[in-house]
């Protein structure tokens, strides 16, 4: 995939950024020096000591003083009490309030997502998260790593598209960091082609997008009879920044309407994704898992690699069958850490077999004791079982004509 977006957007939280949120430390703390430090450590280390000992020395005096029965207390300099001194500031004292988490919802949150200013991605985190501080991302793993890093609060990032599929490379992620998926959110999306003011279509050599805008457009693009090279990059927002900001007149992108008129672009067609119900999933992910429940529809995503044996991936299907449990979403992805498996049979050879691991989303909340049944019965035939996540289901209802332009 060619990445045509400049690396040094000042909006985007890259990893040279990243470093400067993070305090490195260089070793253990110590207050004892060793026999080979410096003598201005030893002269430091001298004036620090005798420091503590003068502290030591005047509050000694204070509680004698105090505990004399008043004897010198006129020497204290102590401040008389009265409601008329203004040099005394009253300070309000700690409550509930002051010791609670960070809110769910609300301006205070920072939400991570790919991409830049005009993204599906940011319209996705403002509906998970409304009036949230959206911090744009340059790749997916950077969104991870800034919840991981106590940049931002929330990473809000897609998972899979009713057109395109899934994105793999989340998957992956998922598995990879230890980040908790605390909620989902169904984003309705709505493609535009849009280009630089004055730019007609039949004069355009190229289309760049995001690549699962691409796959989503594939059809009508055809139908729009452009003779054009289709060119990934790494998101629908970014491609029409990329235009506008080299002037770029034979390259047309798709992209959001929001990002037509964040960038400055004329939109050429409107609604060109090839199905008009084009929906994409997002999770919203954190440090700490949530405590699920059993008052609304949760959703629980889990991910497994089976142990060797006949028919274990149906053995791990029937356990939530037998249950009377839906599976929303199977998905398979390499085990990279052993991608491949030999078998040895006797008179054959050497027999290889592609190793696995299997993503499931099924209705039903950690809450309940069908589910933990289930999974428990799914570990006696798996190798490595992990709870990514039980979160909330987005019940929102939508429809085409009330597709995200944004």
């Amino acid at each position: 995939m060619r990445t045509l977006l400049p690396s040094h957007t000042p909006a985007t939280v890259t990893t040279a950024a990243r470093r400067r949120h993070v305090i490195h430390c260089a070793g253990k703390r110590s207050d004892s020096f060793s026999i080979g430090s410096s003598i201005s450590d030893w002269q430091s280390s001298c004036a620090i000591l005798s420091s503590k000992v003068v502290s030591q020395e005047q509050s000694d005096s204070l509680i004698s003083a105090v505990n004399n029965n008043g004897a010198g207390i006129s020497d204290l300099n102590l401040v008389p009490f009265n409601n008329n001194n203004k040099s005394i500031q009253s300070k309000k004292p700690l409550s509930i309030s002051d010791l609670s988490p960070a809110p769910m919802h609300g301006s205070n949150l920072r939400v991570a997502y790919q991409g830049v200013p005009g993204a599906y991605s940011e319209a996705a985190a403002g509906k998970a998260y409304p009036n949230c501080q959206a911090i744009p991302c340059d790749q997916f793993e950077v969104a991870f790593q800034a919840v991981e890093l106590w940049i931002a609060d929330r990473a809000v990032l897609p998972v899979e598209n009713s057109l395109g599929g899934s994105i793999h490379r989340n998957y992956d992620l998922l598995l990879r960091h230890r980040l908790h998926i605390v909620g989902e959110v169904q984003l309705p999306v709505h493609h535009c082609l849009m280009a630089l003011p004055g730019v007609r279509k039949e004069f355009l050599t190229r289309v760049i997008s995001h690549p699962q805008g691409l796959a989503q457009c594939e059809h009508t693009l055809t139908k729009l009879g452009l003779n054009v090279a289709r060119e990934a990059v790494d998101d629908t927002a970014g491609a029409a920044e990329f235009i506008a900001a080299n002037n770029i007149r034979d390259t047309a992108a798709i992209a959001s309407a929001r990002a037509a008129e964040i960038y400055g672009l004329e939109i050429l067609e409107d609604g060109i994704q090839d199905d008009a119900s084009n929906v994409t999933r997002f999770v919203m992910l954190a440090r700490e898992p949530i405590i699920p429940r059993t008052d609304r529809p949760f959703k629980t995503s889990i991910v497994f690699a089976h142990e060797k044996g006949t028919c274990v991936l149906f053995k791990v299907l029937s356990a939530f069958a037998f249950r009377n449990i839906s599976l929303t979403k199977i998905e398979s992805r390499p085990n990279h850490n052993v991608p491949i498996r030999l078998v040895d049979e006797a008179n054959v050879g050497t027999a290889k077999h592609f190793e696995y691991m299997f993503y499931i989303d099924f209705e039903a909340s950690m809450a309940q004791p069908r589910a933990q049944n289930a999974l428990a019965e799914v570990q006696e035939f798996t190798s490595f079982l992990r709870v990514l996540g039980s979160y909330p289901m987005d019940m929102t209802s939508w429809s085409p004509s009330s597709t995200f332009s944004l």
